[in-house]
């Protein structure tokens, strides 16, 4: 635990203007990021007496061992630069609003030559009108199948189209009328791209016109005695009038607004969205955030501002917000959002009318959030705490180990031999962390060894980075240079190459998976395994990491320093928390593995080329058909494909000439010559056929 006065900066060295500010811990992460209107009074609360200070103030002020701060010209840019770096470093004390699932948005891909129509999740993108976001994914496909009446509007998959295309026959959306089938020709891609605007008309709130103006349809086809479009059209007015029932009118017809309501306790805070367009609600949200930091209501609309339209610009952001506190000070928040539409934005409190009769529902919406959250994680909270304290005490470890690493060997009978590092923290799996190897320092199959190399490369840089942050002084590991840049450094992989890892950029604060250490190590194996990572660990110096193994025979956990085996009660939490962090370690490590040699079954002739990206192999074999008629033709004829210069062309068929197959092997049995691309049945010699469980190795040898 750090002592805030090591760090406190001198007396007039914190300049009295807005700003933003970043504490720092010992390895330089950044842990905490907040803006001020006056950086030297702010700074200031945070080097008083420690009693003084709010229990999550002062844990804060303690893990951080450097603060460090930017000036800006005003609090809007404040604003905005907080919330970039709150984005770009993910402080651990910051509120971060987490979804409890990716809501589902109906999105119109208007930058398509045939807009579609279809669920999305996720980042949003450029040239697509969002709608929602919805609670579930069926409401929306319910509203779509009603609507497609009205606005046939293409919904299919780009392969569906093509498909369609090609073949002249549109699919059953066509055949019934949900579809103006744009694929077959049977509407033009200007009169295709009207209704979907037409649809995103009326998904906007502007129903009065199209209802109005089937109506008269209806009525004129009904005085000419068209009555079969007569009832078409009444059906149409019945499916859009039963789409627009699915959103009950709550406020009046023109407003667009956003309601914002906040539950909290001491702990916790939930907050939840109401989206209403054209006085319709239009979509939901909610989310939920520990309070890590000392905080007001006010505070925690602003952070759930910066979250909700940190990255929204023009129509997103609507005309008005309603929220149940104001920010402090207000005046930076409403000119961030009026930037960010482009136009006025009123921020404030609802006091009276349907507003307010609307706000307390949203709020009831948030409290009822808040119980079930807390009733879903005391559970849980409960379970992980109990599982880390059983396995610090079965370990003997000094405190519960927070950070949990555990790595998995996997080949196939010594090929593609690859491992896997998943990391837990506070007992729950954190993806972002997680790692693969490729083993490089041997060929064959030995697992201690592959464990050895793993753990060393893993832990080298570790060092490596804890000598570029000035944080270790010892003598250099073995393999390592003076800067901290040494073989495992720069000459892996680059599928095994961490992309933050690219340049070691200084003073980044960014999380890095080989950054941090963790409080245990946990191998997927017995005592051979574990002996070798803690061997390798010696090697390099480190003895404050604790490591143990976990044997899937009879679950028995080995550790290095005993003959028999640890065995915990098969009801045991902890127990089950290493079986889980050992599975996911196995999961991830047999996933890469399949992947490689899936890579590597697939390999052919032009894989060998030099400079010939997927694109231009792709290019190659659609213009000949096949890799046999690329080999026959001449380098002129392969120049005729785009993209392939006569240097190019001839690196290609010097590549097939060497590639070129053996002569056609002859089946005894039946005297049947096999052609090129049938499968070889030779095996050491012409027509010997391979037995049916031979290994794939030996299939397709030249006899």
């Amino acid at each position: 635990m750090a002592d805030p006065s090591s760090y406190r900066p001198k007396p007039g060295q914190i300049p009295d203007s807005p700003g933003v500010y970043r504490f720092r811990d010992e390895h330089r992460r950044v842990i905490y990021v907040g803006k001020a209107k006056s950086l030297r009074q702010r700074l200031a609360n945070y080097f008083q007496d420690l009693a003084g200070l709010h229990p999550r103030t002062r844990s804060m002020v303690t893990t951080a061992a450097s603060v460090e701060w930017t000036v800006v010209s005003t609090e809007v840019e404040a604003l905005q630069l907080e919330y970039s770096w709150i984005k770009e470093y993910d402080p651990r004390f910051n509120v971060k609003y987490r979804d409890d699932k990716s809501y589902p948005y109906l999105a119109v891909t208007m930058n398509e030559e045939f807009p579609r129509v279809q669920v999305m999740r996720g980042h949003k993108k450029k040239g697509v009108r969002y709608f929602g976001p919805y609670a579930h994914a069926w409401a929306i496909r319910d509203t779509v199948d009603l609507l497609l009446r009205v606005f046939p509007v293409r919904t299919c998959s780009a392969g569906v189209f093509k498909n369609a295309a090609r073949t002249g026959r549109p699919c059953l959306l066509g055949y019934i009328g949900k579809c103006a089938a744009p694929c077959v020709g049977r509407v033009s891609p200007e009169d295709h791209r009207e209704l979907a605007d037409e649809f995103c008309d009326f998904m906007t709130g502007r129903t009065g016109t199209y209802l109005r103006r089937l109506e008269k349809q209806m009525t004129e086809a009904a005085e000419e005695m068209e009555y079969e479009r007569a009832a078409r059209l009444r059906d149409d007015i019945g499916a859009l009038k039963k789409a627009m029932e699915k959103n009950a009118v709550v406020l009046a017809d023109a407003t667009d607004a956003d309601l914002i309501a906040v539950a909290e306790d001491e702990l916790e805070a939930a907050v939840q969205i109401f989206h209403v367009r054209g006085g319709r609600v239009r979509g939901q949200r909610g989310w939920v955030t520990d309070k890590v930091e000392e905080i007001t209501t006010g505070a925690l609309v602003e952070h759930a501002l910066q979250q909700l339209y940190g990255e929204e610009t023009g129509d997103a952001v609507p005309k008005e917000v309603l929220v149940p506190a104001l920010p402090d000070p207000v005046e930076p928040v409403q000119e961030w959002l009026t930037g960010r539409r482009g136009s006025g934005v009123s921020l404030r409190i609802p006091q009276r009318g349907d507003k307010r009769a609307l706000m307390e529902t949203v709020e009831r919406n948030a409290q009822q959030a808040l119980v079930l959250h807390k009733t879903k994680r005391a559970s849980d909270l409960t379970t992980r705490s109990r599982a880390l304290e059983e396995i610090a005490d079965a370990l003997d470890l000094d405190s519960a180990p927070l950070r949990i690493e555990c790595y998995d060997i996997s080949h196939l009978q010594g090929d593609d031999v690859v491992a896997s590092m998943v990391v837990f923290e506070d007992g729950l799996a954190r993806k972002s962390e997680y790692r693969r190897f490729q083993i490089k320092g041997f060929e064959g199959q030995d697992d201690v060894r592959s464990m050895h190399e793993v753990i060393t490369r893993r832990f080298r840089r570790y060092l490596a980075e804890k000598e570029r942050t000035g944080e270790w002084t010892d003598e250099e590991p073995d393999g390592e240079t003076g800067d901290g840049t040494g073989p495992d450094l720069d000459d892996r992989d680059p599928e095994d190459r961490d992309p933050r890892d690219r340049g070691l950029k200084d003073e980044d604060g960014r999380p890095r998976r080989f950054a941090y250490p963790p409080q245990l190590v946990v191998v997927d194996g017995g005592k051979p395994q574990v002996a070798a990572a803690r061997r390798a660990l010696d090697e390099l110096g480190i003895d404050d990491i604790a490591v143990c193994g976990l044997a899937k025979r009879l679950e028995e956990v080995w550790l290095p320093q005993d003959d028999d085996p640890v065995v915990l009660p098969r009801s045991s939490e902890g127990l089950y928390l290493l079986q889980r962090v050992r599975d996911e370690a196995h999961r991830f490590a047999i996933t890469y593995q399949r992947s490689k040699r899936a890579k590597r079954f697939r390999a052919g002739p032009l894989d060998d080329v030099p400079g010939l990206g997927e694109t231009r192999k792709q290019a190659l074999i659609k213009h000949f058909g096949s890799v046999k008629k690329l080999r026959a033709a001449t380098i002129d004829q392969i120049r005729e494909v785009p993209g392939i210069g006569r240097k190019t062309a001839e690196t290609i068929a010097v590549a097939l000439a060497r590639a070129a197959p053996p002569a056609p092997a002859v089946n005894t049995a039946t005297g049947e010559i096999i052609e090129e691309g049938e499968p070889d049945t030779t095996a050491g010699s012409p027509g010997e056929p391979v037995p049916a469980g031979a290994p794939e190795e030996r299939r397709g040898q030249e006899p």
